[in-house]
């Protein structure tokens, strides 16, 4: 029997080996402790998922200030003092050659925790999104744009001091580096915005910075929209003219995704959203644009569930690791049943409610409870319904609480 392309080594241009081609995608676990640190539930989880089969373990949000948290329970690294719980969750890995990779992140404008904060964003501009748009963010002058630049690159320095394998830029989904790229949400007249070349510049710049803090020899890998799936917003031949830069730029692995709180695409719920031809993700479209103006390597993460589709796509040269993120929530040992040749079963989707960014964020939030379970011990459970929401929103709501005021 032929062995899956799944299985297959990748060699990074930095010089990590990533053992197989299947990637845990970042989801935000929401499992730290009061003060940000690591918890002994993310410890566990990522203990799972260190079997899981997957060669690289890519981390959910871990923030740069914490004064900006993206939801209550994010783990916070803007100083040495959890160093000693990330080596605890870093070690976990070390018996396998699974790589595990920090995803580092500021919310911007759509900050939900602490609530008793203002936001920052590149503008003055609310979001659009209703629970978002309470408070108007306050626009970052030029020089607290370069300190927002500098903790970026401690945050990575402080990852890979603390056992991760390397360091991936969230410049997706709505956050604060996406939140620059969208002519939307950047109205800036300066060297941070006014035209897309200069809204790229906080990208481009934050990537430099973190090659600069880790070294040559540690991946630096970035999440980048191939669209907003907003009107007027981050378009598809800004994101290309930005994918080309980052290849140039000599990033390790781009990873390919789509919307954000206005849109969840990457949910698969976004307005005029096509699903992924033949089973080849949402974002398979835009991926083969960038190979065909690029080498830089490209994972592919929203909607591939199939092993054929999966070999498919890397037969085809266009992406070069695939990443599979909700699956595991349910079936932790996913990529090792489908390197296996096996048919994992999944649940169908979350229930909707009509409206499309709650829709996303309900999808979320059922996929999270999982995780929750897993951390606990627990097995996933097999059809979670309503009353597995109602938990969600009911610990989202107590840790929102307890990090009103996040010990400094």
């Amino acid at each position: 029997m032929t062995e899956s392309l799944l299985a297959e080594p990748l060699v990074l241009p930095c010089g990590q080996r990533i053992p197989n081609r299947i990637a845990k995608a970042a989801m935000s676990e929401q499992l730290a402790n009061r003060d940000g640190t690591a918890s002994d539930d993310l410890r566990r989880l990522y203990a799972v998922w260190a079997g899981s089969g997957a060669g690289l373990l890519l981390s959910g949000n871990i923030m740069i200030d914490r004064d900006a948290l993206t939801e209550p329970g994010n783990v916070i690294l803007d100083d040495a003092r959890g160093l000693d719980a990330v080596r605890a969750w870093t070690a976990v890995a070390s018996a396998t050659d699974t790589k595990m990779w920090a995803q580092i992140n500021h919310p911007g404008k759509v900050a939900v925790s602490p609530f008793n904060r203002r936001p920052v964003a590149p503008s003055a501009r609310r979001s659009t999104v209703p629970g978002y748009n309470i408070r108007k963010p306050r626009e970052l002058s030029s020089s607290e744009i370069r300190g927002m630049i500098a903790k970026y690159a401690r945050t990575a320095e402080l990852a890979v001091a603390g056992g991760f394998h390397g360091v991936q830029v969230h410049a997706a989904h709505g956050y604060l580096l996406s939140q620059f790229l969208s002519p939307l949400s950047n109205q800036r007249n300066d060297e941070w915005g006014g035209d897309a070349s200069r809204r790229m510049r906080a990208v481009l710049e934050t990537v430099a910075a973190v090659r600069e803090a880790v070294g040559d020899a540690v991946p630096v890998s970035v999440k980048l929209n191939s669209t907003d799936f907003v009107h007027g917003g981050f378009s598809g031949g800004e994101a290309l003219d930005v994918a080309i830069a980052l290849g140039e730029q000599g990033v390790d692995l781009l990873e390919i995704s789509g919307g954000g709180y206005e849109q969840p695409a990457m949910t698969g719920v976004a307005a005029g959203q096509r699903p992924g031809p033949a089973g080849r993700g949402y974002f398979f479209d835009f991926a083969q644009r960038i190979r065909a103006a690029s080498t830089v390597p490209i994972m592919l993460t929203g909607g591939l569930r199939e092993l054929s589709a999966m070999e498919e796509i890397l037969a085809g040269g266009v992406v070069d690791v695939v990443g599979v993120g909700r699956p595991l929530t349910f079936v932790p040992d996913y990529p090792r049943q489908l390197l296996s040749g096996g048919v994992p079963v999944l649940p169908n989707g979350a229930p909707r409610v009509g409206y499309r960014p709650a829709n996303g964020y309900l999808e979320l939030a059922w996929h999270n409870n999982q995780l929750h379970r897993i951390a606990a011990g627990k097995t996933p459970q097999r059809h979670p319904g309503i009353h597995t929401l109602a938990q969600s929103l009911m610990r989202i709501t107590v840790a929102a609480g307890k990090q009103m005021s996040i010990p400094r």
